[in-house]
């Protein structure tokens, strides 16, 4: 779709993107990108890097992509040092880097539980931490009187009400919402820093939409939903470009729902057994995909 924002919205700025190599990470790293900013992903999966920086440079976009995991102090360090080397500055951080898997409560394991919070929640706090001296006023590359930058941290609506066997992942979620708010205080009122987030509902072509809701439950669902269609990337993307631009500048703090207001009917239409059965479905295929037995098995 067409953007409603001018080509020029992001001149001349400097983004890196945790998870910007697919789903709506890639999304929001491409709509920057149109809009002028320069764009470094950071990912673990160097072949998803390679495709995404393949492809944000064939839109004409200047794109590097560097390999690491938010939840390594030095990996986090390193790509913030490098994205500096690379284009002079930094600008912008977007935290798009996320884990989840469906589990009932009484079967998640501390580590499992552990595992989804440092990807979350551990890990933006980590990014944000590493870029903070080039992000505040006065920072490597950026004028006093230039201001501060951005941060938008991507969480969800999971946590907004509840939703089965996602204890892990609400609770990593409703952390980087508390740290949103705090950072932008804090950062805000000391640096001229602007911190928000985004918290997506269902969103069309993402891998959480298909871990997380089984097609029965999704057609059940839609039917219910205010707005009675599902969301885009490109909404997400939009609502991030908001933020990140000057039309957001007098935004602080804020958590944005990007949702059509799904939340609102989510508790009226989850079968609980539905859910649970789906849950073990994609728990078998990911560790039958771990030990290389072909999906089609199952």
């Amino acid at each position: 779709m067409e953007s409603p924002f001018k080509a020029d919205a992001l001149k001349g700025k400097v983004a890196l993107l945790t998870g910007g190599a697919s789903g709506i990470g890639f999304e929001i790293s491409a709509q920057f990108g149109k809009h002028g900013a320069s764009i470094a992903v950071m990912g673990r999966r160097k072949n998803a890097l390679d495709a995404a920086v393949s492809a944000l440079r064939s839109l004409g976009i200047p794109a590097v992509g560097f390999e690491g995991d938010v939840r390594r102090d030095e990996d986090a360090k390193r790509v913030v040092e490098a994205t500096v080397k690379h284009f002079g500055k930094l600008d912008i951080l977007v935290n798009a880097a996320a884990g989840n898997f469906l589990v009932a409560a009484e079967d998640l394991s501390p580590n499992g539980f552990k595992t989804v919070i440092d990807i979350d929640a551990v890990g933006t706090f980590t990014m944000c931490h590493e870029a903070f001296k080039y992000l505040k006023k006065g920072g490597q590359g950026r004028s006093s009187s230039s201001g501060g930058g951005s941060i938008l941290n991507i969480s969800s609506s999971l946590h907004v009400t509840a939703f089965w066997y996602q204890s892990h992942a609400s609770a990593a979620k409703a952390a980087i919402d508390s740290l949103t708010r705090n950072l932008a205080l804090e950062w805000g009122t000391d640096y001229d820093m602007r911190v928000n987030g985004i918290a997506p509902g269902a969103i069309g072509a993402t891998a959480g939409l298909r871990k997380l809701m089984p097609q029965e439950i999704f057609n059940k669902a839609i039917e219910e939903w205010p707005l009675d269609k599902i969301g885009e990337k490109w909404d997400v993307a939009m609502a991030a470009l908001y933020l990140a631009s000057d039309a957001g500048k007098f935004i602080n703090g804020t958590t944005l729902l990007v949702d059509g207001g799904y939340w609102l009917s989510r508790p009226r239409y989850l079968p609980k057994d539905a859910v649970k059965q789906f849950s073990r479905t994609v728990e078998e295929k990911s560790r039958a995909a771990a030990v290389g037995v072909p999906t089609s098995k199952l």
